[in-house]
């Protein structure tokens, strides 16, 4: 499975419009190879490099396996789980310091999660568990 931007390169810097510094949206993200055995795909975007622990920006899950583009500020055709900012939606790169890395993980599961609405990674995470058929994963950087 692949997985990337086409708005920057894996660990380099991500563009100020998909942080807080600039139009603080979604960038566009492209993904292909998927598992044919996939009935839905998960999709986390985290900061395991915040002061306080790994921050959640982004958590949509149950998107249709066919899908192979999500659009810059685009909510994607899924189901929108709760970011560390407590909101259901995109929030970009914002570090109080210093250079953080932006996990951005693909995973196609086996199964459509059954969970509501403004569930959390951890829950995300939890159900995907024995789920996954495959994953894929690319970083983007960014310093303030």
């Amino acid at each position: 499975m692949e997985f990337y931007s086409p708005a920057f390169f894996e660990n380099e810097k991500m563009p100020a419009d998909y942080t807080c510094d600039g139009k603080n949206v979604n960038p566009p993200l492209q993904f292909s190879g998927i598992n044919p055995n996939a009935k839905s795909l998960a999709l986390i975007v985290d900061d395991p490099d915040a002061p306080a622990g790994t921050w959640v920006h982004w958590v949509v899950f149950n998107l249709p396996p066919q899908l192979n583009f999500i659009a810059e500020d685009q909510a994607p055709a899924g189901v929108l789980g709760i970011n560390s900012w407590g909101e259901t939606k995109y929030n970009g790169p914002c570090p109080p310091s210093g250079q953080h890395r932006y996990f951005f993980k693909l995973y196609a599961l086996d199964i459509v999660l059954d969970l509501p609405p403004g569930a959390t990674k951890h829950e995300v995470e939890k159900a995907m568990t024995s789920h996954v058929v495959d994953k894929a994963e690319f970083i983007g950087m960014y310093n303030r």
